[in-house]
């Protein structure tokens, strides 16, 4: 599916990858399947028979947490109910952007949708509202542990329909009031459980981690023709990418992306010309021949992170759940975001080894020792400095990306006085994957700059008609290094092209499975 889709019918519980990709890169419009409605009406039914007894439910005439023993009268269950979103709307630092939020938003119905947690059918039509009035509130990145779901962020998120907190509109903040009025919503009073079903779930660790996963997924295309162009600038061999060798190993990335390298590197001039009796290149540097085996792993792990988050974004993760056919109410752990926080331990992993090695080739290009090129890719070196710190700029951010890549979920601090006693960090676990998916895109373009400036200084000979495409949409926003300038503007430009998608096309990478 295209990024720029115009309109998704949203089936709950089948929400596919390029489905949340293209709601996450743009803003199709979106209709929920009539086949939902009946659903929920029978799971609210249910709360609502609950709500008028006198049997004591979780969440429904309960409190929460360590009061869950706590028995709520009938007349207070309203109340209950905006108390838990005023209470629980405690997040603090700079708000989660746009598209995020719009994520989250359609994942938070989605859920809701599947009938599983007791909602009236007019609050998810409220959501989606929000989302097609592109009324987005306005949710502080910090303040979620990833279980007993994203509970302060997602209090932010659904108190907008309580005419509680801000929203964003067209770039603007304005008032929770405010933003329902510009999309035609009434101020909503919650009913019993209502809160409950918003804030539990883990649809902001969710949102992020797979926000986290298209930005990588960039930089992965980005820096596979990056390696690919490294290659032909040293005047690589392109017998790594051999097909049996890969066969013989038998592991599905590495066979993919070494017949990606065959498919962008054939018929390349510049190869043939270097090739034959008198070729140097024996065995060239690992960052240059194993990129099937570095960043075929880093596919296989990117497609089982994609696979986890897919799942977690069609499950319903609040709790209690409501089993319609049996009229249950049952109190569980959904909510624990443990899977999610692994994928995106798994990602930031992963994304790091993409920035590492793409590091290493940029070191490789400006020493002259190694890749026969120009010291630090420039023609009058010692005049000009060249390439040497832009490279010191990506070793940065390559160890910066280091630190970013330690387990976040392996932590766990106790919560509601030890009731909530294991957590799975997975909010800050996926957040951080923007960052580091902004290092990769920043190394990864002065690697595209480094490697076309090397393979410029071949010319007339030409690389493969793919590498040409890549060199020519490149150069059409940052212009050759002849002599030293202000190259911040420079490394400002790739890094966004990277991050705008220009390269994707070249390297058709399926999350799901095949190429």
């Amino acid at each position: 599916m295209s990024d720029t889709v115009t309109a998704i019918t949203l089936v709950p519980g089948e929400l596919s990858l390029d489905t949340l990709r293209a709601i996450y890169r743009g803003r199709p419009a979106l209709t929920l399947d009539p086949a939902a409605y009946p659903r929920m009406a029978r799971s609210r039914a249910v709360i609502d028979a609950i709500a008028g007894g006198d049997e004591a439910v979780y969440g429904v005439n309960t409190g929460f947490g360590k009061l869950a023993h706590t028995h709520i009268a009938a007349a207070d269950l309203e109340k209950l109910q905006r108390n838990l979103i005023l209470s629980h709307a405690t997040g603090v630092g700079a708000p989660l952007s746009d598209a995020v939020v719009r994520l989250i938003l359609v994942i938070k119905a989605a859920s809701l949708a599947v009938g599983a947690s007791g909602v009236r059918p007019e609050l998810v039509d409220a959501l989606l509202t929000l989302h097609r009035a592109d009324v987005l509130p306005m949710i502080p990145s910090k303040g979620s542990v990833g279980a007993s779901g994203d509970l302060a962020p997602l209090a932010h998120l659904c108190g907008i329909l309580l005419g509680i907190g801000h929203a964003r509109v067209e770039g603007k903040t304005v008032t929770a009031e405010e933003g329902l009025r510009i999309a035609g919503l009434p101020i909503f009073d919650l009913k019993a459980k209502e809160g409950l079903a918003l804030i539990n779930g883990t649809q902001v660790s969710t949102g992020l981690a797979l926000a986290g996963l298209f930005e990588i997924e960039r930089g992965y295309k980005a820096a596979l023709v990056a390696g690919a162009l490294s290659v032909e600038a040293v005047m690589g061999s392109h017998r790594p990418f051999d097909a049996r060798i890969s066969a013989l190993r038998g592991q599905p990335g590495q066979i993919a992306v070494a017949g990606l390298f065959r498919d962008t590197l054939a018929g390349s001039p510049l190869n043939a010309a270097h090739q034959g009796p008198d070729c140097h290149r024996v065995q060239d540097p690992y960052s240059l021949r194993c990129q099937p085996q570095v960043m075929g792993a880093v596919l296989d792990q990117m497609r089982q992170a994609a696979r986890t988050l897919v799942i977690e974004a069609n499950g319903v993760t609040d709790n209690p759940l409501v089993l319609v056919d049996t009229g249950e109410v049952l109190s569980g752990g959904n909510f624990h975001a443990e899977p999610v926080a692994m994928a995106a331990d798994q990602l930031a992993i992963a994304a790091s080894e993409i920035g590492a090695l793409s590091e290493r080739r940029i070191a490789m290009l400006i020493d002259t020792t190694i890749s026969g090129l120009p010291p630090f890719l420039v023609a009058e070196p010692g005049l000009n400095s060249g390439f040497m710190i832009a490279h010191v700029t990506a070793a940065a951010l390559a160890s910066e990306n280091k630190t970013y890549a330690h387990p976040a979920s392996i932590d766990s601090l106790p919560t509601s006085a030890n009731q909530e006693d294991h957590v799975s960090m997975a909010t800050f676990a996926a957040r951080r994957l923007g960052d580091i998916a902004g290092n990769v895109a920043d190394i990864v373009g002065i690697e595209l700059l480094a490697a076309i400036q090397g393979l410029e200084f071949h010319r007339p000979l030409k690389t493969s008609d793919r590498l040409e495409r890549a060199i020519a949409t490149v150069r059409a926003v940052v212009p050759r290094y002849e002599v030293d300038r202000y190259f911040a503007p420079d490394l400002a430009a790739i890094g966004a092209l990277v991050r705008g998608g220009a390269l994707d096309e070249l390297m058709p990478v399926d999350l799901e499975g095949a190429q």
